[in-house]
């Protein structure tokens, strides 16, 4: 007679999330994806998209289903080329297969699809930028999910190769290095392939009319583009901020070590975008001018600060936004500006000891709070405090260290504390409570490096 310990766990459906406490539809559970192709083909007048991704996945867990988070209409599925069962409910896409899943066992999904990705929301989110001219796949936390189907969260990063067909005369950008372009009677297809792993919510694509530039500088290959819908002194004027993107590069390397990817560069979109976003080897801009530095230190330190070293749950965003908004007060002290010391005093003497920005918890502040100012200010604020706290040397041996132990991976708030005690040989619990979960104004101690 078999025991309770003999019989094996009957597959069991992967649950719809990752377990993120913010978005809790957000990934997947039972599934760590390796490697996204994409095939779309994106009308830019109509402002369609359809097309197909094969992922190659592993299974985690004995899974009778799986989820991925996708918006856009599914019109078929296949497990291993074979067809499988599709239940589509808003973000989630349930997949069961023919055969169950076993752990450990590698599989290809394929998933065909088209729609209109403006017409799709999520979470309260209308994210798509486009117009009949240009469209540009960059948001956050949440766009993948209107362009391809995702296990969409930081915590699992995967490779990407991503084609693009538009009508022939239009650009396509992506991230990675240009590696195969194709003229059909359907249009003109562009492949862009991504070296290194990373998140989804770091991919996107571009396309409509641009003015593109490439080159190498210091053995590093970047590639820049400018919307055509802006006018000639503005496109101009873009292509001149971002061709100092390889030179802030080499300064931000000073600091932080190599720069983690094979290829840099950037683009500015002719759309009404309020706002830059790190994607991955290509950050995005709003028109900005020509002298505008600060978004393009700030966007590239994140290749560092984000991107290469991600959030393992949305709740730790400060790590990425305190540590480019600190870059940027760092940059600006090393080419003439003012002092990241002074920029930190300036902040911490100008809100009222009340103000909401003081409020703010910053290791938990709220799904609709992550791209809040103190996110940004006040972990920048903390960066700069610790390094009077702990002195230079240590300062920026800890940053180093965890840039290089997390290279490529994820990270949390506590295990950055942990290390900048280990680092320093410093009790810091006091430090971190005043700067990161008390909603209030710290006092303008030593300890928590203000004096």
């Amino acid at each position: 007679m078999a025991t309770a310990a003999d019989k094996t766990a009957a597959p069991a459906p992967g649950s719809s999330g990752i377990g993120d406490a913010y978005w809790p539809l957000d990934g997947n559970g039972g599934i760590d994806v390796a490697a996204y192709k994409i095939k779309n083909r994106y009308d830019v007048p109509r402002q369609t998209l359809q097309g197909r991704t094969k992922l190659t996945l592993t299974a985690t867990a004995d899974l009778s289903s799986f989820n991925l988070d996708f918006l856009l209409p599914v019109s078929k599925v296949k497990v291993d080329g074979v067809a499988a069962e599709v239940d589509q409910t808003s973000h989630e896409l349930t997949i069961t297969p023919a055969a169950p899943l076993t752990t450990g066992s590698n599989h290809t999904v394929t998933v065909k699809y088209a729609g209109r990705p403006a017409t799709e929301r999520y979470a309260g989110e209308g994210n798509w930028l486009a117009n009949g001219r240009e469209a540009v796949a960059m948001n956050q936390p949440h766009m993948a999910t209107r362009w391809f189907p995702a296990n969409d969260h930081p915590s699992d990063k995967a490779l990407f190769d991503i084609s693009t067909t538009v009508p022939t005369g239009r650009e396509v950008i992506a991230n990675g290095n240009l590696v195969g372009k194709k003229k059909s009677k359907r249009g003109t297809t562009r492949r862009w392939r991504a070296d290194e792993p990373m998140a989804s919510y770091l991919a996107f694509f571009a396309a409509g009319d641009f003015a593109i530039q490439k080159g190498t500088s210091n053995g590093l290959p970047w590639v820049n583009a400018v919307s055509q819908q802006l006018s000639a002194d503005e496109q101009k004027a873009s292509l001149k901020l971002l061709g100092r993107t390889p030179g802030i590069v080499e300064a931000l390397e000073g600091d932080l070590g190599a720069y983690p990817f094979s290829v840099t560069g950037g683009l500015t979109t002719g759309l009404s975008v309020f706002f830059a976003l790190e994607n991955q080897t290509r950050p995005t801009y709003p028109y900005v001018g020509s002298d505008n530095v600060r978004p393009v230190v700030h966007e590239l330190a994140h290749q560092w600060f984000g991107d290469d070293v991600a959030i393992a749950r949305w709740r730790d965003i400060w790590l990425n936004e305190g540590a480019a908004t600190f870059m940027e007060w760092r940059y600006a002290e090393q080419h003439g500006d003012r002092s990241a010391a002074d920029t930190m005093r300036a902040a911490y003497d100008s809100p009222g000891t009340s103000d909401r920005f003081w409020q703010l918890v910053l290791t938990d502040p709220g799904a609709a709070h992550i791209f809040d100012t103190p996110v940004y200010d006040r972990g920048g604020m903390t960066l700069r405090a610790l390094r009077n706290r702990i002195g230079e040397e240590k300062f920026w041996l800890l940053i180093r260290t965890r840039l290089e132990t997390k290279a490529g991976g994820n990270a949390t708030s506590e295990e950055f504390e942990a290390l900048a005690a280990q680092v320093s040989g410093r009790d810091l619990t006091g430090f971190f409570t005043a700067r990161l979960r008390t909603p209030a104004k710290p006092a303008a101690t030593a300890e928590n490096g203000l004096a």
